[in-house]
């Protein structure tokens, strides 16, 4: 009985302390969505110069986490997403200086009409509140969100992994005394310094004090959150990436684009998975390419037709299809046309980001007409489906689920827009 009581004492006790957190970042966020331009970029210069400054400090309680890390047996892949050193807190710093030059969307009158009745109605962007971000390994994440979130005047509640919590309370106390500093609620920025799981479901219970859930990391994090939260999450499960290479390709265009897309960077969402490829110009083109991706240590995996042209691929399955490699591994398929290109992308895909490597302008247009992820290129490499690269300066997640956002988010999509009525 004593178990069970001091079980229920210790869920109490974490529950009382979530609700501490969300109720003060409540009442930062209303203070913080009446700041002004000006001062919000003080901070997030202040923030930068700060992390610099004190990135010693930094850096001695990131080695804490990377040798408990190193300890428990972690990937080294693992190990090197959750390093710091000084040369990624200045590009941490870099991130938060270039936040402070982009345009400020509190307050712009996105539309203005006048009614029949003499009524100017027009919508402003404005806040959307409390944000809380749930993110694994990587403690840049941490400066970077807390950043977008100030300057688009919301509060943010971090709950970083537990491989990086050190790292993460250290990031986070330096720019809550920033923020302190220049006169703005430090409270604007909370880590929540527990690394019990149950803290995030005690978290995603707090619809009445937080607005939106950002889950950022593997399918397995995300499906969590999204399967627990009583409150709104903006998310996307993984990156089936699709580059359909039709048959007014130029087939040196769709080498240069193909290979960029799947081995410049395997292992992060926009890489390509999946390659489609016209059946008249298969015969051509899949030696090609395929010799081009051995050189590059890609292993492919074919549907049938592919198989009869390059006979050395793995014979592609039902699960490649579905299947983000996060690896050098690429599933082939020769399709029909493009409708049957399409018919792919929607039976498989995730609604990431889809190519098409064409000379026709028609089928251009037809593809983006006939695709709908969140990003759709023509004669561009998946890679560039990225906040930065589409020119929002910085992006604070991906979604692929339509309501709020779709696609890659920057600081608009951290604002919501409301009703302003001139009598």
């Amino acid at each position: 009985m004593s178990a069970i009581k001091a079980k229920n004492q210790m869920s109490n006790e974490l529950s009382n302390l979530l609700i501490d957190i969300a109720s003060k970042s409540r009442i930062a966020s209303a203070q913080l969505s009446r700041a002004s331009s000006g001062l919000k970029n003080k901070a997030l210069i202040k923030m930068a110069e700060e992390l610099v400054k004190k990135s010693a400090y930094i850096i001695a309680e990131n080695q804490k986490d990377v040798e408990e890390a190193e300890s428990k047996g972690q990937s080294s892949a693992m190990i090197d997403r959750l390093t710091l050193t000084p040369q990624r807190i200045e590009k941490i710093a870099q991130g938060l200086r270039e936040v402070a030059t982009l345009t400020d969307p509190v307050g712009e009158v996105v539309r203005m009409w006048t009614r029949p009745n003499g009524l100017k109605v027009g919508r402003m962007r404005i806040p959307l509140g409390v944000i809380g971000i749930i993110y694994e390994s990587r403690p840049n994440v941490t400066a970077d969100a807390a950043g977008l979130c100030l300057k688009s005047g919301n509060a943010v509640i971090l709950r970083g992994g537990s491989e990086t919590i050190r790292s993460n309370m250290a990031i986070g106390q330096i720019l809550r005394d920033a923020l302190s500093e220049l006169g703005l609620p430090e409270d604007a920025v909370q880590t929540i310094p527990i690394t019990d799981r149950n803290a995030v479901l005690e978290m995603l219970k707090l619809d009445e004090l937080i607005d939106l859930i950002i889950p950022r990391g593997g399918e397995g994090l995300i499906r969590f959150v999204a399967e627990n939260s009583r409150i709104p999450v903006l998310k996307h499960y993984k990156g089936v990436c699709h580059i359909f290479v039709d048959e007014t390709a130029d087939l040196d265009m769709a080498k240069s684009i193909c290979i960029n897309a799947k081995v410049q960077r395997p292992g992060v969402c926009n890489s390509m998975e999946t390659m489609l490829v016209h059946e008249n110009i298969a015969e051509s083109f899949l030696p090609i390419i395929s010799k081009a991706f051995s050189e590059n240590n890609v292993e492919l995996r074919g549907c049938k037709k592919t198989k009869e042209i390059i006979p050395e691929v793995i014979e592609a399955n039902e699960n490649d299809w579905f299947e983000e490699y996060l690896d050098l591994i690429l599933s082939v398929k020769v399709v029909k046309d493009m409708e049957d290109a399409i018919e792919h992308i929607e039976k498989y895909g995730s609604m990431h980001t889809e190519s098409i490597i064409t000379q026709s302008y028609e089928n251009s247009q037809n593809f983006i007409n006939g695709v709908n992820s969140s990003t759709v290129m023509v004669n561009a490499s998946t890679r560039f489906s990225d906040g930065f690269e589409l020119g929002l300066g910085a992006e604070i997640g991906i979604s692929t689920s339509k309501l709020h956002a779709f696609g890659p988010m920057g600081l608009e999509e951290l604002t919501t827009t409301k009703f302003i009525v001139l009598g």
